[in-house]
């Protein structure tokens, strides 16, 4: 059984900065896309950043040169790397996972304070 547990999550000021991780078990890590989402108070869930098994990563516009997505095989770990945050960072954050389906943690709170 696939299990993602996130961390990192907490209270930061305008332009400061902060690192998720997110660690899996019951997966062959090494050859799943693994990605981030994130969801705000009245909003729909949006993609944030996405890293292949083979290390290609995509991100959303909105976080583009200041969130990176990176992931470490043998600790089974994904991790997200937030700078420059602002208040519409705000939200609700998931990694996810695809083996076969996707599988989603469950989840950890960021707010940016401005």
């Amino acid at each position: 059984q696939v299990q993602l547990v996130e961390s990192g999550g907490g209270l930061v000021q305008t332009g400061g900065s902060l690192r998720l991780s997110c660690a899996a078990s019951g997966t062959r890590f090494n050859i799943n896309t693994l990605a981030w989402y994130r969801q705000a108070p009245g909003k729909q869930r949006e993609l944030v950043a996405t890293i292949s098994a083979l290390g290609v990563t995509n991100y959303a516009a909105s976080v583009k040169g200041r969130f990176a997505i990176s992931r470490e095989n043998a600790k089974n770990t994904i991790n997200l790397q937030m700078n420059s945050l602002k208040p519409e960072d705000t939200a609700v954050y998931y990694c996810t996972l695809l083996d076969g389906r996707t599988y989603w943690g469950q989840g950890t709170q960021v707010t940016v304070s401005s």
